[in-house]
């Protein structure tokens, strides 16, 4: 197993820390708007939203990986060298 550098233990703390403080402001604010309360058509439009939102990002990423595995991003790359050309 590779050795991990003192800056990448502090990244990672630094990066986990900053996911525990958003899950702790996530959950004070879910808990201080617990006035209201949201009727059926609010929580269609949340389930549509993230249904979309799903089906939008694994598109995508699909359209991502089929690109790289393809070649056709091969020409956006002017630094990429190819196979069998010379130095």
């Amino acid at each position: 197993m590779k050795n991990i550098s003192a800056g990448q233990i502090a990244l990672l703390v630094a990066l986990g820390a900053m996911l525990i403080l958003t899950g702790v402001w996530a959950v004070s604010i879910w808990g201080a708007s617990s006035g209201g309360e949201m009727g059926k058509h609010g929580w269609i439009a949340l389930g549509l939203g993230a249904f979309f939102s799903l089906v939008i990002g694994c598109g995508l990423m699909a359209l991502m990986f089929f690109s790289s595995r393809s070649g056709r991003d091969d020409v956006a790359d002017p630094f990429r060298r190819r196979s069998g050309e010379d130095r």
